[in-house]
């Protein structure tokens, strides 16, 4: 099992976060992981996009062309990437942002309002979460614990008390996507 995933969006939405979520949750898991990010030139505002790569064997190359599943969190990553996924592979669109149709042929298409759904939670800084939550729901790769020991992990003890809007997040992209 080889799964390579692209998630792309303005720096600040939590690109990176989400992808190291991703990578070490699978670690957590057993599975093998490589997370690589890439920024634009200016940190929070400019574009920022990360990929990762799950296997269940070593890992010798962290290079793909397209991905299995690619998570978009802006127009412009839309644009930049919206064509660099496998046939009948996923695409998770931030549909509160990226108002055009996205119904590529052979790929299956799943529009989130992550950052509507976030703003309901009055906390706009968790709308990855959101998009994730919906992520996990369609690929069914990560049990639920892997993912929310990882972001204790990462969030770390002096943002624990983030935890539980972070599970909330998650819980409504879960449901979001039926």
């Amino acid at each position: 099992m080889i799964r390579t995933i692209r998630i792309s969006g303005f720096g600040g939405q939590g690109v990176m976060l989400t992808g190291q979520l991703l990578a070490y949750a699978a670690n957590k898991q057993g599975l093998y992981s490589l997370w690589v990010p890439t920024y634009g030139p200016e940190t929070r505002g400019g574009t920022a996009n990360c990929s990762i790569t799950i296997s269940d064997k070593p890992i010798y190359s962290p290079v793909f062309r397209k991905s299995d599943d690619l998570i978009i969190f802006n127009e412009p990553s839309l644009a930049k990437f919206g064509d660099k996924i496998k046939p009948g592979g996923n695409i998770f669109y931030n549909s509160s942002l990226i108002k055009q149709a996205v119904n590529p042929q052979d790929i299956h298409a799943y529009g989130v309002p992550m950052s509507e759904l976030a703003q309901s939670l009055d906390k706009p800084q968790v709308a990855n979460m959101v998009m994730l939550g919906a992520y996990l729901k369609k690929t069914q790769i990560f049990k639920e614990e892997a993912i929310i020991e990882s972001l204790k992990y990462l969030l770390g003890s002096k943002k624990v008390s983030m935890i539980p809007i972070n599970q909330t997040a998650l819980a409504i992209g879960f449901e979001y996507l039926n």
